[in-house]
């Protein structure tokens, strides 16, 4: 499992230096002097948790973080605060954060504070520690909360094909690398593409899912493929990225070669259909990814079909 991770944003270096000491043999800490030099970070490499110092931190800074926090990708990313004392306590009902420590506390109570608080996210929101995106239940609800809401969306199934030799030939390491780089390509070009309303969720292993606007959810997928493309052959042995394949044993134990690892999505979309269940929709989207699937190289499919009413 990978080693948790911890934005730390706050403008006092003596406050920063004292909680990367506090913090340093559990976690991993990234230190900002504001958010606004930190959210990059934050979208590339998800953390564990945001540590922010409210003071000489302004409303625009809370605000950024308030619409990190409405954000479907990042709702579930918990967020402490370090205050001053009980005076200079932010409106919670207007400021997204999960707690609260006060500074004077920090040295006796911040490690188990931040425990606690890292915890608490992980037993009520899973998320993949490797990927650090939404699991399944996530998913699950946030594809039936649109139909729910008779929301038109797009719903896009996205798979690594020939990963499995992939991993078996470099190792479970570099294999993690592929799926890590993976989620992070996806995370930041659908951001990029739509910036509010979008989604990115890892179903497990090499299975995503990304919903988003049926106008956008096409370019998002070409500019996703033509980016992991350009990728993945660096993640090969050089003779084997010259050569186009790898060659190891297949499930039958035979020798066998693969081409380099691709990317096939399949797109559904509620526009000319109507879903009541969140699985109506996955399974059509899983059956355009396996007919993807068939095609050479990285490619999607959208689901064209048009059901009639009555």
């Amino acid at each position: 499992m990978s080693e948790k991770s911890i934005v730390v944003i706050s403008q006092d270096i003596v406050l920063s230096g004292i909680i990367e000491r506090i913090l340093e043999k559990n976690y991993r800490s990234f230190l900002f002097k504001n958010i606004q030099s930190a959210i990059d970070h934050i979208y590339n490499t998800p953390p564990n948790l945001i540590i922010f110092d409210t003071a000489e931190q302004d409303i625009f800074s809370m605000d950024i973080i308030n619409n990190l926090k409405s954000d479907p990708i990042f709702y579930q990313l918990p967020v402490l605060v370090i205050i001053e004392g009980p005076e200079s306590v932010p409106i919670w009902n207007s400021f997204l954060v999960e707690d609260y420590l006060k500074k004077s506390d920090l040295e006796k109570e911040g490690l188990i504070r931040v425990s606690l608080a890292i915890l608490r996210s992980e037993r009520i929101v899973e998320v993949n520690p490797l990927t650090k995106l939404p699991g399944n239940i996530s998913i699950s609800r946030q594809i039936q909360a649109r139909i729910d809401s008779m929301e038109v969306f797009a719903l896009a199934y996205a798979d690594l094909d020939h990963f499995k030799p992939f991993n078996d030939h470099y190792g479970f390491t570099r294999g993690d690398d592929v799926i890590r780089i993976t989620g992070r390509l996806i995370l930041n070009i659908v951001k990029s593409k739509q910036p509010q309303g979008g989604f990115v969720g890892h179903i497990g292993g090499d299975d995503f899912v990304f919903i988003m606007s049926v106008d956008l959810v096409e370019e998002t997928s070409e500019e996703i493929i033509g980016a992991f493309d350009r990728i993945i052959p660096t993640l090969y042995d050089k003779e084997d990225k010259e050569r186009g394949f790898i060659e190891t044993l297949d499930r039958q134990g035979h020798t066998r070669k693969f081409p380099i690892t691709s990317l096939s999505i399949g797109i559904a979309t509620n526009r000319n259909k109507s879903f009541t269940h969140f699985g109506e929709i996955t399974e059509v989207a899983s059956e355009m990814k396996k007919h993807a699937k068939q095609s050479w190289g990285s490619c999607y499919l959208t689901d064209r079909r048009v059901v009639s009413p009555g």
